[in-house]
């Protein structure tokens, strides 16, 4: 008798989690429900610092200015630049001296260090989804970007519309326009040339950076010196295949074994950011790229065989009759790098290069961690973007 109840108290516990899990998947068909859980742009850990006061997170002061850069739409995104550290040292009486007020920035010492100095190079930051340029491990990224070089790199990080201080709710085609308008910024603004820019992406702001790419190869008919994507994905629809909040809740994986119900609710995907097309694009309509791909085998989040399929993708939109893996395989080139992991390369007449580095470990193998008491993204997914691949790729594209 007693293990009957237990059997039946185990029954409707599963048929409860199994209609729980069936109720949330259907209330992400909702698109407004859908834009909040995708996108996390009302989730951050900075809801009692002042964005406005770079200093707290660690920053020289007025090492980091804020500015405001406006959008064709109407909208206005907030932003950092940050300044490199040599060049905050020689240039630290004036710097002091600055006004940290972001309607006047184009007025100060760090925009003239930025824009008037020949050898300056600058990396847009597009960052992943949730909170604000100050989010987690985002300060430390802009350091680490900031110090590799440390009188060239200057970086500019700002919040999509809907993020943080910026105004407007994202969506796709915002966010597109959004790191459109920061590339335009640097160029007529900053009159950096785009040969001096490097667009660095990471998680969703991979998405952001490589559609940003296409967008200015196809219609502005300008190329960069080069574009990272650090913790890329396929196309959404792909991504929720094998995707888990946090590492922990899966979102359409449990229906694998129904593949008509996970076809079902793809539909309803609002925002696809097909990626793997807009790389195909941007390899086929540029004259040079200069494509690196970095992924870590520990991320909690999303699985690094997307990297290995944007890179096949790649590689192949360099050749007008397409290849297949295998004779992408027998050309590329392979070095393993030990505990480091391993690079591939693809070299296509000097002028398309893409390279695929997937690393062992890309932060602490901890799928979640308490900061603020609040639970974000496992540290292979987040922190690996603070570790010296990404300088070294940055600076290796623009030849430092």
């Amino acid at each position: 008798m007693a293990s009957a109840i237990s059997f039946r108290k185990a029954f409707w516990f599963l048929v409860a989690c199994g209609a729980l899990y069936i109720l949330s998947v259907s209330l992400l068909t909702i698109p407004l429900v859908q834009k909040h859980v995708f996108y996390l742009h009302k989730v951050q850990t900075s809801w009692w610092q002042n964005l406005d006061t770079p200093e707290q997170f660690g920053f020289l002061t007025n090492q980091v200015q804020p500015l405001s850069i406006p959008t064709p739409d109407g909208e206005t995104l907030y932003a950092w630049h940050v300044v490199p550290v040599a060049k905050y040292t020689a240039n630290e009486e004036s710097l002091l001296n600055d006004s940290a007020d972001s309607a006047h920035f184009t007025d100060t010492t760090a925009f003239s260090l930025l824009s008037q100095d020949p050898s300056s190079r600058l990396v847009i930051n597009f960052h992943g989804n949730a909170g604000t340029v100050a989010q987690g491990w985002r300060t430390d990224t802009y350091r680490a970007l900031s110090s590799g070089a440390a009188d060239k790199v200057h970086v500019l990080a700002m919040d999509y519309r809907g993020f943080g201080y910026s105004t407007g709710s994202p969506d796709e085609q915002g966010l597109i326009t959004d790191g459109v308008a920061a590339v335009q910024w640097a160029m007529n603004v900053a009159h950096i040339p785009p040969e001096r820019i490097i667009l660095v992406g990471q998680s969703l702001g991979t998405a952001v950076a490589a559609a940003v790419a296409e967008y200015s190869v196809r219609k502005l008919h300008t190329e960069f010196a080069g574009v990272v994507l650090i913790a890329p994905f396929s196309d959404v629809r792909t991504l929720l295949l094998t995707y888990s909040i946090n590492g922990l809740l899966p979102v359409l994986s449990p229906l694998k074994p129904y593949p008509a119900l996970q076809k079902f609710f793809l539909r309803y995907v609002k925002d696809t950011w097909e990626t793997s097309s807009r790389i195909v694009s941007l390899v086929h309509l540029s004259q040079r790229v200069n494509l690196h791909i970095i992924h870590s085998k520990n991320d909690p989040d999303i699985f690094w065989k997307h990297s290995e399929a944007l890179f096949y993708a790649a590689a192949n939109a360099t050749s007008p009759q397409g290849m297949s893996l295998k004779q992408v395989d027998g050309v590329k080139i392979r070095q393993d790098l030990g505990e480091g992991g391993s690079i591939e390369s693809w070299n296509a007449d000097g002028t398309k290069k893409i390279s695929k580095l997937i690393v062992r470990y890309g932060g602490s193998g901890l799928k979640i961690c308490l900061i603020s008491d609040l639970l974000i993204r496992g540290l292979g997914h987040n922190r690996i973007a603070t570790y010296p691949y990404v300088a070294h790729a940055v600076q290796k594209m623009f030849g430092l």
